[in-house]
């Protein structure tokens, strides 16, 4: 299940915040800030959707993620590639190095990880 734009923007600053209460998560947005019930809503649609808990304190709560931010974009991208390269990773990643325009350093850097995963699975 992915975010909507409102929501994954709502996801960044509990991430960045690791927890938070509502007006924590208003007073983090650049101005002009939602209204407090827009964030409201969307907190109970992101709680919903299982990438937000929250902790009571009295009448106030407590947010914090449920999802990490590389599970998230992970599951993103494996989405992507399943969605549109057919589910191969390799398609992906012919894609991605031809439509990137990446420089020959960072080509290199790229050959460095691929080869640093290969000795890995290689274990």
């Amino acid at each position: 299940m992915n975010l909507s734009k409102a929501e994954e923007q709502l996801m960044e600053i509990i991430w960045r915040l690791e927890k938070a209460f509502l007006k924590d998560l208003i007073d983090a947005f650049p101005a002009p800030a939602p209204a407090a019930t827009t964030v409201a809503t969307l907190l109970k649609r992101m709680s919903d959707k299982g990438f937000v808990g929250h902790k009571l304190y009295g009448n106030s709560r407590e947010y914090y993620p449920l999802v990490t931010k590389s599970d998230y974009f992970a599951r993103h991208v494996k989405g992507m590639i399943k969605n549109n390269f057919n589910n191969s990773a390799l398609q992906f990643a012919s894609f991605f190095t031809k439509a990137t325009n990446l420089t020959a350093s960072e080509l290199e850097e790229l050959r460095k990880i691929v080869d640093e995963e290969i000795k890995n699975k290689k274990k």
